[in-house]
């Protein structure tokens, strides 16, 4: 018997649907769900009790999936603190860049930190609290960030006044005592459910980290500065398109959307020819559980009566889809 041959099977498997939406595209959105419920479950439970079955189970995902994108629990935490670091991060940088003097760029900077703190309690709580107890992987990590921002308050020797440089008065280890200081406080208001929110403590922490350097007076201008408006959040695209569904998202689940999207009230046939489902009866139950879903309905008549079904996107579909969409655009 001749050698079975896969390779007809692997580029089926590799090959982007008509419209060009690659299987990695879909393969994002699950590692993305699976990040956001790492930060759920691990705010809710502690990093040492989070398990991949928490994860997947909140994620809406297999267990294969899981281990298709990370090889441990440890990896997937990693990746969930570097996700929500590198995310916070763009917004300190680019405030601190907007300032020229040391001060108002530690201000801005940590205004931004503050805000985001308060807009994201789960990833908050995994950054700050979470990685303390999440493995030596992740810690390692943590202290890469911990000596960045020491670096950052460093800055603030070259701007205190000539009378207090002296290396006695101001050694370096005053930045990470600042830093470590800080920390500790956000630490305790994350670890407080009843806490009040924390871009109310901008005043008092740049108190603290101004006095070493800039003196009393500076400190106490500090306390009665007034905090920058808080911009009007324009509702964000959902990280999670199918937040709240019961399903897991799967390439072929997005095919059948996108599909029905471009074509409406398109019919199995048509849905299943356009999203690659060879198999009739796996589309009827697709399509079944989308309409139980409320992602789409049917505005045709149906075999009963010797029609075919005719298949659009509802509103709530039409959310999801187009949320989709925004998430498997190329970047």
């Amino acid at each position: 018997m001749a050698p079975r041959d896969t390779t007809a099977g692997t580029r089926e498997r590799a090959r982007p649907a008509r419209d060009g939406l690659p299987r990695e595209h879909v393969s994002e959105i699950q590692r993305m769900r699976i990040l956001a419920a790492m930060a759920e479950v691990a705010s809710e439970r502690g990093a040492g009790s989070v398990t991949v079955a928490h994860v997947v189970a909140r994620a809406g995902v297999s267990r294969r999936t899981f281990y298709d994108l990370f090889a441990d629990r440890e990896e997937c935490f990693l990746a969930a603190f570097e996700e929500a670091v590198g995310r916070v991060g763009a917004r300190v940088i680019a405030a601190c860049e907007r300032e020229s003097a040391w001060r108002e760029r530690i201000r801005a900077g940590l205004w931004e930190l503050l805000v985001w703190l308060d807009e994201e309690p789960a990833q908050a709580r995994l950054c700050v609290v979470e990685s303390l107890a999440a493995g030596p992987l992740v810690l390692e990590r943590r202290a890469v960030v911990v000596r960045a921002l020491v670096h950052a308050i460093d800055e603030g020797r070259q701007a205190a006044p000539s009378s207090t440089r002296k290396p006695s008065r101001l050694p370096p280890l005053t930045a990470e005592g600042v830093v470590g200081a800080v920390l500790s406080v956000i630490h305790t208001r994350l670890s407080d459910p009843k806490a009040n929110p924390l871009r109310g403590l901008l005043g008092e922490l740049m108190s603290v980290i101004v006095m070493p350097y800039l003196g009393q007076a500076a400190a106490q201008k500090e306390l009665g500065r007034p905090a920058p408006q808080l911009k009007t959040k324009t509702t964000p695209a959902r990280r999670d398109p199918l937040d709240g569904l019961d399903m897991r998202i799967t390439y072929r689940t997005v095919r059948v959307l996108m599909t029905i999207a471009a074509n409406p009230d398109a019919s199995n046939r048509k849905i299943a020819s356009e999203a690659g489902i060879g198999d009739q009866g796996q589309v009827s139950k697709l399509l079944a559980r989308l309409e139980h879903l409320g992602l789409i309905h049917n505005t045709g008549v149906g075999p009963a009566k010797g029609a075919p079904n005719a298949w659009a996107l509802t509103a709530r579909g039409q959310q999801v889809e187009q949320a989709i969409t925004v998430q498997t655009a190329p970047r």
